[in-house]
């Protein structure tokens, strides 16, 4: 296996990562846990999910995903594995498959970000992880390869600086090792690396967005600047994913 640094951090990440978008809806946790093994076997040591999955979403089988990785993560000896990578879903204003996630209320301020990192924490049986992710942008933008961006008129957003205030009293409280972005555009990753650097807030260190191996099927993957990295999803291999460091 390879391995790559993630970011300016000092963790090396495996080149291919564990998806797990399907666990509790095609997969059992009996399933889970045998990927979990024969991927760790085989030198994977990064294992992405969201407070979200499993896909579809659905408030029945919403969080199992992590709960089944939580049990693995629970065993002796497993959380020293693998670095464990989460998301924090982001406003179901054009999005609805997040609404039935605390009432809707899902919007990336102080009270909505603690409330997910919280429940994320204990459904993975674990005291910290290892990036935490916003899972797509709390302003109205395109999410998941869609095109023909809507302009939304006077919306209201939180403001980057303070979801970033946030993100950076987890990483001093030992809940969270680095952050990242999903789904997010060139604008916004320039957003949330100049106000890093400007404040002296936390930077990102990834970003994973859509990406369809197909020509016929692509989807553009924004730039950032040295020192972060890709996490990409192939529309059609949910469960590889490659990171990539630019």
């Amino acid at each position: 296996m390879e391995y790559r640094q993630l970011g300016k951090t000092n963790l090396k990440v495996s080149l291919i990562t564990l998806g797990t978008m399907t666990w509790g809806q095609q997969n059992s946790e009996t399933e889970a846990h045998a990927q979990l093994d024969m991927s760790t076997d085989a030198g994977v040591n990064l294992v992405d999910t969201a407070e979200m999955y499993p896909v579809p979403p659905k408030p029945e089988t919403q969080g199992l995903t992590e709960s089944y990785l939580g049990t693995w993560l629970a065993r002796p000896g497993n959380r020293s594995k693998v670095l464990v990578a989460t998301k924090a879903v982001g406003p179901s204003k054009k999005l609805l498959q997040a609404a039935h996630l605390r009432q809707g209320r899902t919007c990336h301020d102080r009270v909505n970000l603690e409330s997910a990192l919280h429940d994320s924490l204990k459904r993975l049986k674990t005291d910290y992880v290892d990036l935490y992710q916003l899972h797509w942008p709390d302003r109205s933008t395109n999410h998941f390869g869609e095109l023909g961006y809507r302009h939304v008129a006077d919306e209201y957003s939180v403001p980057i600086e303070e979801t970033l205030d946030v993100l950076a009293d987890f990483i001093k409280a030992g809940k969270v090792r680095c952050i990242g972005l999903s789904n997010e555009t060139p604008w916004g990753v320039h957003q949330f690396l100049k106000l890093s650097e400007l404040k002296g807030l936390p930077r990102v260190v990834s970003i994973q967005n859509p990406f369809d191996i197909l020509p016929s099927l692509s989807r553009w993957l924004p730039l950032t600047r040295k020192g972060s990295g890709f996490l990409l999803q192939d529309a059609h291999v949910q469960a590889r994913e490659c990171w990539w460091r630019h």
